[in-house]
């Protein structure tokens, strides 16, 4: 993998923890020679993942779009940043430019990003892999609704290894790089996204 879209928080929680997690995955990253593709802003996770790894010599590419630019605080230090119209277009320009999904602590933003490189996933529209750290047990909760919607009917048996857990980065990165795509419910055309 030569990027990796990174989706976390743009706030920084009380809990120190959080924002440690989001430099050693920026430090991580680079340091095994991974660019990171994220949203382009300078504060809360986002931006110390950012910070990380470009101190450690990586490339970042952030996609911000135009609206968010000030309210996120744009990163202008990225090694790229793209600014885009619309949140479709980000999350279509993080598929476009990512060989894979890595998932960290985050909010409702953070969760619309991850569902939605699942669903593309389902159906076609990229077979990479999406991965989630699950560090202080953050997504506990959350791979247990992926087990039950699977268990319920809701997810095919087939895709049930689209989502892929760990909590520990390591583990998880060499996972994703094993990664065999699922058969997709469809083959949808990535350029019309």
């Amino acid at each position: 993998m030569k990027h990796i879209a990174v989706y976390c928080g743009s706030a920084s929680p009380a809990d120190p923890r959080y924002v440690e997690l989001a430099r050693m995955v920026g430090d991580t990253l680079a340091r095994r020679g991974i660019g990171v593709v994220y949203g382009g802003g300078r504060l809360g996770l986002m931006g110390a993942v950012a910070d990380a790894a470009l101190a450690a010599g990586g490339e970042v590419i952030g996609v911000i779009p135009e609206a968010l630019v000030n309210a996120e605080v744009a990163h202008r230090g990225c090694t790229q940043l793209i600014e885009v119209t619309t949140m479709h277009q980000r999350k279509a320009e993080f598929t476009r430019l990512c060989d894979g999904f890595l998932t960290l602590p985050g909010g409702t933003g953070t969760m619309d990003e991850l569902w939605e490189a699942m669903s593309w996933a389902q159906l076609g529209y990229h077979a990479k892999p999406v991965g989630v750290l699950n560090s202080f047990g953050f997504y506990d909760h959350l791979i247990a609704l992926w087990r039950h919607m699977i268990e319920v009917g809701f997810v095919r048996p087939a895709h049930r290894g689209l989502l892929i857990a760990e909590h520990e980065l390591d583990l998880l990165l060499d996972r994703m790089a094993a990664h065999e795509p699922a058969e997709p419910i469809t083959k949808m055309d990535p350029a019309s996204l």
